[in-house]
């Protein structure tokens, strides 16, 4: 399973989407993934990498605060969760963070908490992310610290990480218990989730999230998974240490949550 990512990731949805304005919007319902891509325009990926550098350059160089999806800020927008979560993992390791931040663009999470992950007496972030976003990161970003790598298994053979970090990612992967299951497979001892969508009263399903146009013009798709069976999934090989509610507002009844998860001690 360890090399099935390639496989079944679409290749155009690597690059995964945080909302960051105006609230997420959800709309319509698929039988199966496929069909919600025909409902769904998509985006010019080479547009969207070059608007992000051009973005997380200016906090490279210190003339932004903060960037997220391209879009710039004048303070931090913590996600004190993730945070917390993050430095409570560093405290199991000696006061050391191996991370793996899969769909991390760029470094936006990285760059987020680089005032406290400096306390640390080391700290290693890897990110997995498509070809361009990859390319850009080696040539502008990469340093001892951030590394970038086109799949898991590129990653596993350079880094061993002892914690992955999945922020707004499992909605947009077209298999995304698979997905799951290879994870726990790997063996990360922590796995950090974050603002994903879930639903209580329903199954599983697919629908198309759309973008603000603020961001980039685009839509496609995306799962809102059951909770219930979802936790009853990661329950099998890991520990909740923790849930959480995210600010994400939904133009659904459905809502986002984060987990922090620890894997099961063999008895």
């Amino acid at each position: 399973m360890r090399s099935m990512l390639k496989r079944y990731v679409h290749p155009p949805l690597l690059r995964l989407y945080r909302s960051i304005a105006a609230g997420v919007r959800f709309s319509g319902e698929y039988a199966t993934w496929e069909e919600a891509l025909r409902n769904a325009t998509g985006y010019d990926a080479p547009k969207i990498v070059e608007r992000v550098t051009a973005a997380a350059l200016k906090v490279k160089l210190g003339e932004a605060t903060y960037e997220r999806d391209s879009v710039l800020f004048n303070e931090i927008q913590y996600s004190w969760p993730v945070l917390a979560g993050l430095m409570w993992i560093a405290a199991q390791h000696n006061n050391r963070l191996n991370v793996v931040d899969f769909g991390g663009s760029l470094g936006s999470s990285y760059f987020q908490t680089r005032k406290f992950l400096d306390t640390l007496d080391d700290c290693r972030w890897c990110i997995v992310e498509q070809k361009a976003f990859v390319a850009a990161g080696r040539k502008y970003f990469s340093d001892g610290r951030l590394r970038f790598y086109e799949s898991l298994d590129e990653c596993a053979t350079d880094r061993r990480a002892d914690a992955i970090l999945l922020s707004s990612v499992i909605q947009y992967l077209p298999r995304p218990h698979e997905f799951l299951e290879d994870i726990m497979q790997r063996g990360f001892r922590f796995i950090l989730v974050d603002r994903s969508p879930f639903s209580v009263d329903r199954a599983d399903r697919i629908t198309v999230q759309n973008v603000p146009p603020s961001i980039y013009p685009a839509s496609y798709p995306s799962w809102v998974l059951n909770l219930d069976n979802f936790k009853s999934h990661m329950n099998t090989a890991y520990d909740l240490i923790a849930e959480y509610d995210t600010a994400d507002t939904v133009n659904t009844p459905d809502f986002f949550k984060g987990f922090l998860y620890r894997k099961k001690e063999a008895c």
